[in-house]
């Protein structure tokens, strides 16, 4: 697939009180990326996403959408796309069924096969039980399940959410997280803004930074995280350890008698560090990446911007 799911260019947006949102940013997604757009607080993420999605006019630049220019063609660019917002914006007083029958209901698609997605997807984001509850009466995580479901109804080709598991439980995060997977899989491009670092770097395959309006990387996320000076590894020993092990060149501290984290510099060895272990008797079951990888690279380059 060579068409562009999003193709940006020197994206402007100025507001009345002067305020530059953005600063002529360019930005490419490929259809099937799973793409990341990460940034502080006041960045311009949400003011880029709001025009993309049609809330927010531009003051200059071209947004296309699968090759459809959204200025010139708003209604066939924006079917392309599900949005799932930041804020919860069901109407309360509707129940998750007629919720997802009435949205596909808006696209034109035919009533029966309404049902059967809304089915699907209730199913799919475990609500089926729910379906005939208000709104009003669902917890924060079924609410936000019940959006993804909703923004799915017309079978998009791109998918964008913005802070998709604000406030959701670690357990719902991660089945949420799944099905994103799977429904990428399945070829959906899909564009993520959140602040968990960590749902970033488990899900995304490409990722751009945007700071103070400006794009200040763009890249694939296997690349950005190869440029880690160090990265921390939490090790799992076979047997408890009661004494912190020394490891020379491999700085070291006990999390408790069972977990150790190691940091790792670029260029330095596993097999030595794994060595340098079994020298002090000390035998790992597992190890894993601490999760905090993306999120010292950001915080390093957020900082760079600043200064």
């Amino acid at each position: 697939m060579n068409e562009l799911a999003l193709d940006i260019k020197s994206l402007t947006k100025v507001y009345k009180n002067g305020f530059t949102a953005l600063k002529g940013i360019d930005l490419a997604v490929k259809q099937g990326d799973f793409f990341a757009l990460l940034g502080p607080n006041g960045a311009g993420k949400s003011t880029a996403i709001g025009i993309i999605t049609s809330l927010v006019n531009k003051t200059a630049g071209e947004v296309r959408i699968l090759n459809t220019d959204l200025h010139a063609n708003p209604a066939k660019a924006k079917a392309y796309l599900g949005v799932v917002p930041q804020e919860v914006n069901l109407n309360i007083f509707e129940t998750p069924w007629q919720i997802l029958v009435n949205q596909a209901g808006y696209y034109g698609v035919p009533r029966t096969l309404a049902k059967q997605r809304a089915e699907q997807y209730l199913k799919q984001m475990e609500l089926w039980s729910k379906k005939d509850v208000q709104a009003r009466m669902l917890s924060g995580g079924m609410k936000r399940r019940l959006m993804i479901a909703r923004a799915l109804m017309h079978e998009p080709k791109i998918l964008i959410l913005d802070e998709p598991t604000a406030g959701v439980d670690v357990e719902i995060r991660q089945s949420m997280w799944g099905f994103l997977a799977d429904l990428n899989r399945k070829g959906v491009t899909i564009v993520l803004t959140t602040h968990y670092l960590e749902e970033a770097e488990s899900l995304c395959n490409q990722v751009a930074i945007i700071n103070k309006g400006e794009i200040i990387e763009n890249t694939s996320m296997k690349a950005l995280l190869l440029q880690l000076e160090s990265e921390t590894l939490v090790l799992y020993p076979k047997e408890t350890v009661k004494e912190a092990p020394e490891l020379g060149q491999f700085p070291c501290q006990w999390i408790d008698e069972r977990t150790l984290e190691v940091d790792i510099k670029k260029g330095q060895s596993l097999t030595e560090l794994i060595s340098a272990l079994q020298h002090q008797g000390i035998e790992i079951a597992s190890m894993r990446n601490k999760s905090n990888r993306l999120e010292k690279l950001f915080i390093d380059m957020v900082r760079r911007g600043q200064s």
